[in-house]
Order: C-alpha cells, then sequence, then structure tokens
C-alpha cells in the first residue's frame, strides 16, 4: 500500500509524476510486467521511440543553441578587431595596432601583410619599409600561388586550412610552429597587385576548411579599403 501522504500528493500533483521521465519509465516496465511475457504494449513501445526522438530533438537543440552563441562570440570578437584596426590615426600605429590588439583580440600567434610587387626590391618603398617584419614582398603571382596551393586559378579570397607545403618557405624559422592559417586575399586599389592577409595560429584547430569565413571575408574587406587610404 502506498503511504497516505504520498498517495495524496500524487493526487494533489499527477504532472509531477508525468515529467518524471525515470518515474515513468519504471512505471511503465511494472505495468509490462503485470501484463505478463505473452503481451505486447504496442504503446510501451511507441512511447520508447518518441522517447528516442525526443533524445535526439535535444541533442540537437543543443547543438544549434551552441553553434548560436559560437557564431555570436566570433561576430563579437571581429567587432572588436575592427574598432582597433580603424582606431590608428597614422600608418605606424596602424600596424602596430594590427599585429598588437588586433592579433590578440583574434587570438592568432602570427600576423603576415604579403604585398606583390614588380621590382626587384620592394622593399626601397619608404611606405613599406615602415611596415616592418609583418612585411612580406613577394613577386607578382606569388597570392594567388599561395592560396590554391600551387594548383593555379583565382582561387578563394578567403582560405582557412591546415599549413602546407609551402609554409615552410613562407614562414621561415617559424614553419615548425605554425598549425594552421587564415589567407584573406586584398584588393588594394585600382593600379595596384593584389596583397594577402594572413593569420597564423600555433593551434591545428583554429582555422579548418570546414569553418565559416564570413567573418573574416567582413575584416579584410575593411583592411583593405583602409590600407588603400594609407597606401594612396
Amino acid at each position: 500500500m502506498i503511504e497516505p501522504d504520498l498517495r495524496d500528493r500524487i493526487l494533489a500533483e499527477p504532472e509531477r509524476l508525468l515529467d518524471d521521465r525515470d518515474v515513468m519509465n519504471a512505471l511503465v516496465a511494472a505495468n509490462e510486467r503485470a501484463m505478463g511475457a505473452n503481451i505486447v504494449d504496442l504503446r510501451g513501445i511507441a512511447m520508447q521511440r518518441l522517447e528516442a526522438r525526443l533524445d535526439r530533438l535535444e541533442d540537437t537543440h543543443r547543438s544549434v543553441i551552441a553553434a548560436a552563441y559560437e557564431n555570436l562570440a566570433g561576430t563579437n570578437q571581429v567587432h572588436r578587431a575592427v574598432l582597433h584596426l580603424l582606431e590608428p590615426t597614422n600608418f605606424e600605429a596602424f600596424i602596430a595596432a594590427l599585429t598588437g590588439e588586433v592579433a590578440q583580440v583574434l587570438r592568432v600567434d602570427h600576423v603576415r601583410l604579403v604585398l606583390e610587387t614588380l621590382q626587384e626590391d620592394g622593399t626601397s618603398d619608404p611606405t613599406l619599409r615602415r611596415l616592418g617584419d609583418v612585411l612580406e614582398v613577394v613577386p607578382r603571382g606569388f597570392v594567388g600561388h599561395y592560396l590554391t596551393n600551387g594548383r593555379g586559378g583565382p582561387g578563394r579570397p578567403v582560405v582557412l586550412r591546415a599549413v602546407t607545403g609551402l609554409a615552410e618557405a613562407f614562414y621561415g624559422p617559424l614553419a615548425g610552429e605554425i598549425r594552421s592559417e587564415a589567407l584573406m586575399k586584398l584588393d588594394l586599389g585600382p593600379g595596384r597587385l593584389p596583397g594577402m592577409l594572413v593569420f597564423a595560429s600555433e593551434d591545428p584547430s583554429q582555422f579548418k576548411s570546414t569553418h565559416g569565413t564570413d567573418l573574416l571575408a567582413f575584416f579584410a574587406g575593411v583592411f583593405e579599403r583602409t590600407m588603400r587610404r594609407w597606401l594612396g
């Protein structure tokens, strides 16, 4: 017999039993045992299938919420980085912000700005000399070659990937530390060769080809427009 107090509580709030999955499973199992082994409880089978479906829906719901929060966090990161990029009032401060506050906000270990040139010594340009170690002056065609990993063609404007065989020549002594990279092709304006902004990470999972590129495409758009002003 059920204790009177417990019975009264169940009768007063039966919905509390319905909301408790473990209790309901125990009641269904007890009902099946009471019916005997020769009876198939279709209602119980249907409940089990609905329960399994509910579990899958809850897992999907949690995954969608987690992805939404992750996307929101990434958006906030890029917005903060853009604000740091727009704040400087001179070119030296702009480059310092790129390799300093921007790199910290985006949590990247190394930043490279790649500029193509037709000159044998591209660093003779006084504007480019002011860029310091972040600058990589390369011959015409290098950006497309590196973006496509030597396959040729126009390539995508933003590429996320693990480092390839080209990394050793590009990163030099740092090549052994780099595990993934984000490559953003830059349009520096009419009459100028393309450039490329590179974010490199020692974390192999930071930049993957399966990740979205919309936020970095937006950041690259802001960066290239700001660079046009300084280089112009």
